[in-house]
Order: C-alpha cells, then structure tokens, then sequence
C-alpha cells in the first residue's frame, strides 16, 4: 500500500517525501525499504536470477505425478490451490517458483462424503465450502464455526483447508479444530499413501511430515459420539481480516448421569505446536460441570501452556486470555452460557 501511495504522489509531481506529512514520512520509508525495487507485473524471477519455467494443471493424480517426473526434483516446484499463501510468498516475499503446479481440477481434492462413521473432506475444499457443508455442520460445527472466522470472504472463497494445514502456520485457524476431532491427514506420494494424525502430522510452526513430492489429500475424524457439544473462539485485535492472537476449539458431552465423559481442549497460537491439552481435560473428567469447574480449567490450561513455553514476552496478555477463552469454550460445550454471548 505503502508502495503505491508513493508512485501516485511522484506521479502527481516532485518526490513523494516533499508531499507527505514529515511525521508519516519516516514511517513510509521504513515500509518501503522493506519491499525493495517495485515489482512489475513482466518480473517472475526467482532469487537467482531463473524465470518461470512452467505452469501445469494437472487433471488428475496420475497426471500430477507425469509432471512431477518430468521436472524432476520436487524443489522446484510448489503446489497452489487457492494462492492465498503461495501469492504471498511470491508478491511479498519475492520467493518465485520455478514450477507452479495448480492443484484445482484433481478431482480427489473435492471429495466430502461420510464413510460409515468418519467425515471425510478433501484438501482442496474451501472455507466457505465448510461453512456452507450441511455435512460438516450435521457432525459438530466445531471446523465450519473455524472456517467461518477466516481471514475475509475473499480469502475463506479462495483459500483451501489443505492449505492452511500444509502451511501450518502457528496462527492457522483450522488447526485447532481438527486437533480438536483428532482428525487424521491423509498423504499420497508416487508410491505409497501415508496418514498422521493432524497434531503429529504438523511438527512445528510452518514445518509437516510431508514428504518431498507429497499430496496432502484429504482430512477425515470420527463423527463425535452423540450429544457430543463443540465451539470455536477466536481472540484477534479485530473481528474481520484479523491474524489470531489465540484461539480454543473444545467439545464435550455427558453420561447418564450428568457427569463429563469427554472433553477435549486445543488452543491454538498457545503453544509451538498445536495439541490437545490432556493435563487439563483429565482434570474435568467425571465431574459434574459447573462454572467453576470450567474456570479451574482454564487456569490449568494456563499452568499447562507455561509447562511448554515458559514465561515469554507474550505471557502478559496470554495468561488471562487463555484462561478466559478455555472457561468460555467449555461453559458454552457444557450448556452453562450462551454461547452468542462468549464468542
């Protein structure tokens, strides 16, 4: 924006400095050092200097793999789907492919069916598709309620949960969700079909167990047992367009007498690696739900959030947020708040 502000104002005449106030000067330059040479729509160079070489849309796995073999090694290429990650790295990040390979028209990508009881959702639905999926929403809406909290409405039509979980970044609104239903991420290479449970498949911000080459299919979880309750809440400094600052995806139900015989707990941006918090939801186990049980939870989820992180910059605002969020989540699964009024 920075950028654009200030080949207007040079265009209108003079240096941009002369025509914005000195106060915002110093800023603007600051931004634009950041971005270096304007980039113009004719430049696809990678950092040293090669062109694009090839842009391939490969209708089917069998053809995905043809290409792939013939570019030979898998780092010079780099799936896209939606591009909302992918463009960035490229307009942002000046980090240019060699190969694009868009994934849109393999048909495997698009799948969203139940199979007995498992859900499963192909890699290349978008976020809207999750909000919209009368499927999704009919086996807890916990996944469609994190879809729905996504970036703006252009980012949730383009973007893909594939995405968001091959990116894996710290922040990525899915994350927790499917931590949340133990959902199982489903890869095919060349040779073989591999599986990991989202929570192992994800490593560390930004970094899966995706091999080189590999597709990362679909995502599929256990429909929860019935009277199973869930809810997403997200924490950013605004209510659209916002990165989140932390975010709880939690579910529970009761037995016949009343008491918890599940709850499971997955903040996300806590942690390094986004997992289901065990310490705490053990401590709710067969116990009858209550206000203050679910504020004892969300203390001991800040106490098992500092076990990994240790007191960090960050912790100021993290610990009462935390705390807050994972009481609100677990009153609204447990039917002790409206959840309109804690989200």
């Amino acid at each position: 924006a920075a950028r654009a502000v200030a080949g207007r104002l040079a265009a209108a005449g003079g240096a941009w400095s002369d025509l914005v106030l000195p106060a915002c000067a110093a800023d603007m330059e600051r931004r634009l050092r950041t971005f270096g040479e304007p980039l113009r729509a004719t430049d696809t160079p990678n950092a040293d200097g090669r062109p694009l070489a090839g842009y391939h849309v490969p209708a089917s796995l069998w053809e995905l793999w043809r290409t792939l073999a013939r570019v030979g090694d898998p780092a010079r290429t780099r799936f896209i789907h939606g591009g909302t990650d992918v463009m960035v790295a490229v307009n942002i990040k000046r980090d240019f492919p060699e190969h694009l390979v868009d994934l849109s028209r393999i048909p495997e990508l698009h799948v969203l069916v139940r199979e007995g009881d498992v859900l499963r959702i192909g890699a290349g639905l978008t976020f809207t598709d999750l909000m919209e999926s009368t499927l999704v929403a009919d086996h807890l809406p916990v996944l469609a309620r994190a879809a729905a909290r996504v970036g703006s409405r252009q980012v949730r039509n383009r973007g893909t949960l594939g995405g968001n979980v091959a990116n894996a970044a710290a922040c990525a609104d899915s994350l927790p969700a499917l931590v949340c239903l133990d959902a199982v991420a489903h890869v095919v290479t060349p040779t073989e079909e591999l599986a990991w449970p989202v929570a192992d498949f994800v490593t560390r911000p930004n970094r899966t167990q995706l091999p080189p080459g590999g597709l990362l299919t679909a995502l599929s979880y256990l429909v929860p047992a019935r009277g199973s309750r869930g809810v997403f809440l997200k924490l950013g400094r605004r209510n659209a367009m916002a990165i989140s600052r932390l975010t709880v995806a939690a579910l529970g139900r009761l037995d016949g007498q009343g008491r918890i015989a599940e709850v499971r707990i997955a903040p996300g941006s806590a942690t390094p690696h986004i997992h289901r918090f065990s310490q705490t939801e053990a401590h709710m186990l067969g116990q009858a739900p209550s206000v203050a049980l679910c504020q004892e939870a969300g203390q001991a989820a800040v106490a098992e959030m500092l076990e990994v992180t240790g007191k960090r910059w960050s912790s100021e605002f993290k610990e009462p947020a935390l705390q807050a969020m994972v009481a609100r989540a677990l009153m609204s699964v447990f039917n002790l708040a409206d959840e309109e009024q804690l989200a």
